[in-house]
């Protein structure tokens, strides 16, 4: 049975990528009018060019202190051993799309309800990746994906 995606729902989705290096991979691509909930990242180190190397978690979107677009605003980077598991459950929410742009800072409500409204065609993503090529890291996300369109 497919899973209904229309205006007003909410749903649990998850993402699970294999052999994540520092080739950024996307977690969660956005989409204008939603809103994402991440509950959960679980990075597993299975093999590491250097024992150390981190694993970054960013997002790729609006910076709305510059007023600027595609900027990537680091979420966490942590340290890895091989065969360690890391945990990240802060939840935290992003938007799926950009404002319509405005000039930094976001100093007015006009601004807050902007960034809201996810008025531009920019998708906003949660991107990872790793210190090196030869990193070898298991990730799991799991987010609430709400559709707002």
């Amino acid at each position: 049975m497919a899973i209904v995606r229309t205006a007003g729902t909410e749903i649990i989705r998850s993402i699970h990528l294999e052999d994540v290096d520092s080739t950024a991979s996307t977690l969660i691509f956005g989409v204008q009018h939603h809103i994402y909930t991440v509950l959960s990242i679980i990075v597993l180190a299975n093999s590491i060019q250097a024992a150390g190397n981190y694993v970054n978690v960013n997002i790729l979107g609006y910076d709305s202190k510059g007023g600027t677009t595609a900027q990537t605003n680091k979420i966490l980077q942590q340290d890895m051993q091989v065969d360690q598991t890391f945990v990240f459950n802060d939840k935290f929410s992003f938007n799926g799309h950009e404002p319509t742009d405005f000039t930094g800072p976001m100093d007015s409500i006009v601004k807050q309800d902007a960034i809201a409204d996810q008025g531009s065609s920019v998708a906003q993503k949660l991107m990872v990746w790793t210190e090196h090529a030869d990193d070898s890291f298991e990730v799991t996300c799991t987010y609430i994906d709400q559709n707002n369109a």
